[in-house]
């Protein structure tokens, strides 16, 4: 596997998008993806914005390859923002502040059915899946913990408020017979996260991302063998149940220097639009995504999952009909 530091995956990111900033909702006066034909697959003009996810993780380290790819490539202006990931994400897209945002699929898939964190169906589709959500279940040694049912009256990072993260692990931790109130939960973003393991203030972490998480990455390099995985598979069938898209894989060793691979959970990642967008935009940003993902593998090793066989397995949620062209186009 091509391996890349945690600081080099950043900097490239921040080298290569044009801007990385906070700034979601100041769009232009002028639509994204207008001035072109909408039956066609021009990227018109105008600015997008893409929500990604936490400094530390993939979300963001990949948004910002798109960002740089689009600009080169189009004739939009675009800037990518650090976020709280999924649930925030969707909100964010479907508000208008933002015109892409990155998704785990079972949050994408809850907002399309109005469920869980979304009291009513969301006016959203997908351009298409791109690579999956590794589940890190990560526990200090010194801390007790074999299983996730062990989660109970320790503290435990659950990631940030409103993120794909938080949704995993709380689903995990019900899945395993405890209630929420249980654990001790910690909703920390993954810098605050690493940090709280190193001081020994957390005694476990959850998170969902590609392969390697940069931060992830330091805090084994950083605590060795104090900290490690733990195998949360057998949870896989009570997870299913609340939701379709879980599926079994495994973390190779060497993406984090590890004697064996980790059996684990993990989850897709969608791209979500609101269903308005231009049919043109879509189709644009769809063919992009194929078309340069040499690319975008240079900026991270997640997106060499990014492939036109499997993009449109995106069920239950919709794909976006311009991606849907793209993609019948791509064949």
């Amino acid at each position: 596997m091509k391996r890349i530091t945690p600081l080099a995956a950043i900097a490239v990111a921040a080298a290569t998008a044009l801007a990385l900033t906070a700034c979601g909702g100041q769009q232009s006066r002028q639509q994204a993806g207008s001035g072109a034909d909408e039956s066609s697959c021009d990227a018109g003009q105008g600015r997008i914005s893409i929500a990604t996810g936490n400094s530390t993780g993939v979300y963001y380290v990949v948004g910002g390859g798109m960002a740089k790819v689009i600009n080169d490539e189009t004739d939009l202006k675009v800037t990518a923002a650090e976020t709280g990931a999924s649930v925030q994400n969707i909100e964010q897209v479907v508000a208008g502040n933002y015109n892409v945002g990155f998704s785990l699929a079972d949050s994408a898939a809850d907002a399309v059915n109005g469920e869980a964190d979304f009291e009513q169906p969301q006016d959203i589709s997908t351009l298409g899946r791109i690579y999956s959500n590794y589940t890190h279940v990560v526990v200090r040694k010194d801390a007790g913990i074999d299983s996730v049912e062990d989660f109970a009256g320790k503290a435990i990072s659950t990631g940030s408020p409103e993120s794909g993260t938080e949704v995993i692990a709380n689903r995990l931790i019900e899945s395993a017979g405890l209630g929420l109130s249980d654990v001790k939960r910690q909703r920390l973003d993954l810098t605050k996260t690493v940090d709280g393991m190193k001081d020994g203030s957390i005694d476990g972490l959850v998170w969902s991302g590609g392969l390697p998480t940069p931060a992830i990455t330091d805090l084994f390099t950083s605590m060795g063998d104090k900290v490690e995985f733990i195998d949360v598979t057998p949870l896989l069938s009570k997870m299913q149940e609340v939701n379709e898209v879980y599926e079994e894989a495994s973390i190779s060793g060497d993406t984090y220097e590890l004697d064996e691979d980790i059996p684990t959970i993990v989850v897709p990642n969608v791209l979500v639009v609101k269903n308005d967008m231009p049919d043109n935009l879509a189709c644009a940003l769809t063919t992009l995504l194929v078309e340069q993902k040499d690319k975008l593998v240079q900026i991270h090793p997640a997106a060499t999952e990014i492939d036109p066989a499997t993009m449109a397995e995106t069920g239950p949620i919709p794909l976006h009909p311009g991606s849907e062209r793209a993609l019948a186009d791509l064949g």
